[in-house]
């Protein structure tokens, strides 16, 4: 009943909402310079701004500089499967030099893919990107069947295969685990197309390591909990319907939990900033929030083996993970240069979870594998913002062009 509660209430909300859109739309076009009006149009501004949306925002990356050349961006759907699509942002310059290939696996926790906007349009400068735009599970029919950690990693696998032989992987956060499964699946059946390198960043390989809050958060209650508890049934009209779901808004309920303060402050910034007409400043903060409440629900089976699975009994790192029926090796994988890096400050994956990684793959020579641990930074900070462009992608490009053979 969880979801259905919440639909009605969006639902019943969303008239109003609209109309405040429309009535600080009317406002502004006014350009008005009376104190009243200003205020008036910013509260319903943030009004219309308080709710969930659940499709995907755009990445509105149309163009890079690469030199001292802006060259422009083509996103192309590269293959369409049921839970997921791989789009190529395609720099269009036909004299452009060929970069190497890079797939950049997105997170599926919550938000849409583009939470990875900065990360790939920073790779975009020296390589070829592609990554993993998973889609809505509440827009994914029945009829699709459902979608579990193995499809999670069979799809990493068509995808790499897709960019085709000699492409590199990059995983962000919690798909770690998936991308060290598929490429040690991929080393061990030699198939052509196993990545030359791996990077993983900030991923929670061992949460037996340093565990974080959230770590004690998952092995606070059995599996079935999180069962009785989180999981919901997709209500009507989606094309979803019925479809057993972890909601996307209870994943962002509780994130906002963690820290709600901060996010109440920030939605005043915005009325403060609109009325005393700094929409610049305003806009930064609408920008975020855009993004930080578009929201996308998971796989039932995919959530719950997660957190099992990666949180709970840590089948990875004890070498009892399986992928359709066999255990996966990462000892395998002997070709592919292995990459890690965190942040000194991650409070979702702290340090040490990440670079176990290199442990697990003893068959790597040593030349091949690089760790770092960048200072100053929490989660979010290892893969965007300042240091993720100025001091860690210079060493994640550096360790991919070394391994491009």
């Amino acid at each position: 009943m969880l979801y259905q509660a919440y639909q009605l209430q969006s639902d019943l909300v969303s008239p109003l909402r609209l109309a405040a859109q429309h009535l600080s739309a009317s406002l502004w076009i006014q350009k008005t310079e009376r104190t009243v009006v200003r205020k008036v149009a910013a509260a319903c501004d943030v009004l219309s701004r308080l709710r969930l949306t659940h499709s995907r925002p755009p990445y509105n990356i149309h163009s890079v500089t690469v030199g001292e050349t802006e060259i422009p961006v083509v996103e192309e759907t590269v293959l369409t499967l049921p839970f997921g699509t791989l789009l190529r942002f395609r720099k269009d310059d036909p004299s452009l030099p060929e970069q190497p290939r890079v797939l950049l696996a997105a997170p599926l926790s919550g938000h849409f893919a583009t939470l990875l906007r900065e990360t790939a349009r920073t790779l975009l400068q020296d390589h070829d990107v592609y990554i993993t735009d998973w889609h809505n599970a509440r827009d994914v029919s029945l009829l699709h069947g459902g979608f579990s950690l193995d499809d999670y990693i069979s799809y990493l696998i068509r995808f790499t295969e897709a960019v085709g032989e000699g492409s590199h992987m990059i995983a962000v956060c919690q798909p770690c685990v998936a991308a060290l499964a598929a490429t040690a699946v991929m080393a061990e059946d030699d198939n052509p197309a196993q990545p030359r390198s791996l990077t993983l960043m900030a991923g929670p390989v061992d949460c037996r390591v340093n565990p974080t809050e959230v770590n004690k958060l998952a092995t606070s209650q059995p599996i079935t909990w999180f069962e009785k508890n989180l999981i919901s049934h997709v209500p009507l009209p989606h094309a979803g319907f019925m479809r057993r779901v972890y909601p996307g808004f209870v994943q962002l309920s509780a994130f906002i939990s963690m820290n709600p303060e901060r996010h109440k402050q920030s939605f005043r910034n915005i009325y403060d900033h609109l009325q005393e007409g700094r929409v610049e400043e305003a806009q930064v903060i609408q920008d975020f929030y855009e993004e930080y409440l578009a929201v996308n629900d998971l796989p039932a089976e995919f959530y719950l083996e997660t957190v099992e699975k990666v949180f709970q009994t840590y089948d990875l790192p004890r070498g009892v993970l399986t992928y359709q029926g066999r255990t996966v090796n990462p000892a395998a994988i002997r070709r592919t240069a292995l990459m890690t890096v965190e942040g000194e400050r991650d409070d979702i994956c702290s340090v040490g979870q990440t670079v176990a990684a290199q442990d697990l793959c003893p068959n790597v020579r040593p030349y091949l594998k690089t760790h770092h641990i960048q200072t100053g930074v929490g989660h979010y900070g290892v893969f965007s913002g300042r240091r993720w462009n100025q001091q860690i992608y210079p060493r994640v490009r550096d360790h991919i062009h070394a391994s491009q053979g």
